[in-house]
């Protein structure tokens, strides 16, 4: 039921009102009597939105229901309005036909592991404890979420001088980065600004190929940087003042030399590059691997050595300010570095790249196939990891692969320090999907 990211999938099939209804009642059954829900443009957010609440209630929890807003914002609002759980009701980054419903823990987390698993299991059992008629839970409305984000951004960033930023909002809920730049003073033009849950402009997910405009935009202006979000802006990608696209392992680096000092560390998925330990490297500092997924940084972003914890695929955390990744947040941290240490193209340019390429493998198997590489991986080998899928270390690089949390997908990852070898690494991991895929009678899909 649960990935990386909560429960996603496509609207009536994998998620439906049922599904909501449940996850309502089990998330109240467990103890949660106060609960904040909100959710971001997709067409059937409403629908789920009003299921998830009805679960809610009927099993004795108070809903405060903070409308249609970034994830970022209703994981803080948990902590804001003293309440045990948020849920936002989003697919994030996932097609417009998928809907899904992520939890939130009053630190700003999203709720993982056994927490995660007991929620899961009440519903499998269908063991929900409902109110009597007289003791339902409340419902009401809090408007000022978005407002307090703003200020907390705005108390939290200082960007000198002020600059002129491009943020393509994507039709997600991210207009809101757009308001706390000018907040901070910043020059602010907008794309793709008005909220649409078909999403019509662009793929949700931001990266080289849909933020096309933004880039061509950028270079045409005198914008400083530009930034771009996903649905529900828990996801933040750049492009430079030339309009090139800042690929997350660089961002990702960036940040990470940014906030850390000698002696910390930086909590990065498995599937990070060799680039950020090399970026650290010279500061005295070092990385801790997690399982992929942002509730597992924010489980170590929260150990007292890790002052930043972040994903390539765009989850940024800074848990001084929030357990959660706040990509309104992360635009205005990337504008204050740019004013502060220069250009964006500048920046990215000192970072040392090392070879990296990122494939996946369409099928609905993606657990078993994954499963059965990790079985036929020898034991004893101090070069595999299987904390998340397998993962096998050589000389001067490695490989992974592992099920994506969110999509039907298996994600093949290779990186080395010669371009030859990566490639080389690349196609030995693909052979082994390909491979399990023929032998278990699975339709294998293009690679993309």
């Amino acid at each position: 039921m649960f990935g990386t990211s909560g429960i996603r999938g496509e609207f009536g099939e994998d998620v439906t009102a049922a599904t909501a209804l449940a996850v309502g009642r089990a998330v109240a059954s467990e103890g949660n009597e106060h609960v904040v829900v909100g959710r971001d443009p997709r067409e059937t957010g409403p629908l789920l939105v009003d299921a998830l609440a009805a679960g809610l209630r009927e099993c004795g929890a108070n809903v405060a229901r903070l409308g249609e807003l970034p994830s970022p914002t209703i994981a803080r609002a948990v902590g804001w309005y003293d309440a045990d759980m948020g849920v936002a009701v989003t697919a994030s980054h996932n097609p417009p036909s998928d809907n899904g419903l992520k939890l939130w823990r009053p630190d700003g987390s999203s709720v993982v592991g056994d927490e995660q698993a007991a929620i899961a299991d009440r519903i499998r059992r269908g063991e929900y404890a409902f109110a009597a008629w007289d003791e339902t839970g409340s419902r009401h409305r809090f408007n000022g979420a978005r407002g307090r984000h703003i200020d907390a951004i705005d108390e939290a960033v200082e960007i000198d001088p002020p600059l002129r930023v491009v943020v393509d909002v994507g039709n997600g809920t991210g207009e809101l980065t757009a308001a706390a730049l000018r907040r901070l003073g910043c020059a602010v033009t907008t794309l793709n600004g008005v909220p649409d849950g078909s999403f019509p402009a662009r793929e949700s997910e931001p990266t080289a190929e849909s933020c096309g405009t933004l880039r061509a935009l950028v270079a045409a202006s005198d914008a400083h940087l530009g930034v771009a979000h996903d649905g529900d802006a828990d996801r933040m990608l750049a492009v430079t003042e030339s309009g090139e696209f800042v690929p997350g392992d660089v961002l990702l680096a960036l940040f990470a030399r940014r906030e850390a000092t000698a002696g910390d560390r930086v909590a990065v998925p498995i599937d990070a590059s060799m680039a950020i330990r090399d970026e650290l490297a010279a500061v005295g500092a070092d990385v801790t691997y997690t399982r992929v997924g942002d509730g597992y940084v924010a489980r170590r972003a929260a150990e007292p050595d890790v002052p930043f914890g972040g994903e390539p695929s765009g989850a940024w955390i800074w848990p001084a300010e929030t357990l959660a990744p706040d990509g309104p947040l992360a635009a205005a941290k990337l504008a204050a570095m740019v004013a502060t240490d220069g250009s964006l193209d500048a920046l990215v340019d000192d970072v040392h790249t090392v070879p990296i390429s990122r494939r996946t493998v369409e099928t609905d198997r993606k657990d078993a196939i994954v499963e059965r590489i990790v079985e036929a991986m020898p034991d004893g080998d101090d070069r595999i990891t299987t904390v998340d899928g397998a993962r096998v270390d050589v000389d001067e690089g490695w490989f992974l692969i592992r099920a994506s949390g969110t999509e039907p997908l298996v994600r093949i990852t290779a990186e080395a320090r010669d371009h030859d070898r990566m490639e080389t690494l690349l196609a030995t991991a693909e052979k082994l999907v390909t491979e399990t895929i023929d032998a278990g009678s699975v339709e294998r899909q293009p690679t993309s």
